[in-house]
């Protein structure tokens, strides 16, 4: 469908925030121009989709990937309605190569970026780069990123950063108190909060990488906006909602690839990798890779103590947002895909509603990134859309019941 100029109607609209009933949404030139409940007059040129029995809602945004030169995280999410991801950590290089190829192809998901993720020698994610590849190619692009040495080196990584375009700074902090290869060199305290500092200095947010319990404990004090994991080295103590408090970061718990770390599986990934709706837009290299677990953690490390606490985070009122720490070489996770796992473990395993998981993968995500065009279904947004057969504010799995993908107003031909 190549109108410019468009009415979806007689669906019920979950706009991000709030629920209509039975509504519609009318939009031209790849913004949405109306929404509500009563459509008003429009002309006879302009083309109507009436689909009762459905839903529709922004389209999703997956705020934890990684990516490299290849367009698969582009192609494969929007696949799925995934029509924003945020990676969080890859070569400069391969991120303004996708910049571009997105900026071109609206039928490519978009992207915005860290970049380049702050990192110390011999620290995360060596060892799970190299759990993957030990060959000295491999070797040779860990050696390649920039290593903060000490405070002294945040303002100029971050000046760099962001100058080439950065979105967001990324600290990937992390003493490896949760997998085998621990311990590992981590950042001081000094160092993360001058890359906090730094990076709030030039108008942008800085998240971390920590799996540990200690680890969060430090990110927090140094005042990220949000952490990009939770814990699953030990049970969470009471004083982490306090302190996720005092800071007022957000908590992307990123369950899925935990229980692929731990090797614990999950009863959901596997259902959901066998589903129809799933099978039909992997390939199979995809779909086995799917099926497997990373394996790397400690012993005594486990997903049941992220499981905990994300509801302890979240029945303190901290924000949970959806995102699902997908690259391209990882196990147990797919863009696009895992997304949709990762929402089913939000509401399965720790216990949000259907609307508080779907409030945290697009309304939610575009609060806490600062994105003002995206993320909700409302009047001068872009229209990123997401339509599905049933209501996914009942059954979360009808997200995968896709029957329309938008973005910029550019309907997904294969959805």
């Amino acid at each position: 469908m190549s109108s410019k100029s468009f009415v979806i109607q007689d669906v019920r609209i979950f706009t991000g925030e709030e629920v209509i009933d039975s509504g519609f949404v009318h939009v031209d030139d790849g913004r949405i121009v109306a929404v509500g409940s009563v459509r008003p007059t429009t002309s006879d040129a302009v083309l109507t989709i009436s689909r009762p029995g459905h839903t529709l809602l922004p389209g999703l945004i997956d705020a934890h990937v990684h990516s490299d030169a290849s367009h698969t995280v582009l192609a494969q999410s929007i696949k799925f309605g995934v029509t924003t991801v945020l990676d969080m950590g890859s070569n400069a290089e391969d991120i303004q190569y996708l910049r571009g190829v997105a900026n071109e192809r609206k039928d490519y998901a978009d992207i915005r970026s860290a970049q380049t993720a702050a990192m110390v020698e011999g620290g995360w994610p060596t060892p799970v780069f190299l759990a993957y590849d030990s060959s000295p190619g491999a070797t040779a692009i860990l050696d390649s990123w920039p290593k903060i040495r000490g405070p002294a080196d945040a303002d100029e990584f971050v000046a760099r950063n962001v100058h080439e375009g950065a979105d967001y700074t990324k600290i990937l902090h992390d003493s490896g108190h949760a997998v085998k290869a621990g311990p590992l060199p981590s950042f001081s305290i000094e160092s993360q909060k001058a890359l906090v500092k730094a990076s709030h200095k030039r108008g942008v947010r800085c998240f971390a990488h920590a799996t540990g319990l200690e680890d969060t404990f430090q990110v927090l004090e140094a005042g990220v906006d949000g952490v990009m994991h939770t814990i699953y080295d030990k049970s969470p103590s009471k004083e982490l909602a306090k302190a996720y408090k005092q800071c007022g970061a957000f908590c992307n718990p990123t369950l899925g690839v935990i229980a692929t770390l731990t090797g614990e599986g999950d009863d959901i990934r596997l259902r959901l990798a066998r589903d129809p709706r799933v099978t039909a837009r992997l390939d199979q290299e995809t779909l086995e890779r799917l099926a497997k677990t990373i394996g790397i953690g400690k012993p005594g490390a486990s997903v049941k103590y992220a499981y905990e606490s994300v509801r302890m985070l979240h029945k303190a009122g901290i924000d949970i947002i959806c995102g699902s720490d997908t690259a391209h070489i990882s196990l147990g996770s797919a863009y696009g895909f895992s997304p949709h796992h990762e929402l089913s473990l939000l509401v399965h395993k720790v216990e949000l509603t259907p609307r508080e998981a779907l409030r945290s993968a697009t309304a939610l995500t575009a609060v806490r990134f600062g994105f003002e065009d995206r993320g909700c279904i409302a009047k001068g947004r872009k229209a990123d859309l997401l339509l599905v057969e049933g209501n996914p504010l009942e059954d979360i799995e009808a997200t995968l019941n896709l029957r329309g993908v938008w973005r910029d107003g550019v309907e997904l031909q294969s959805a």
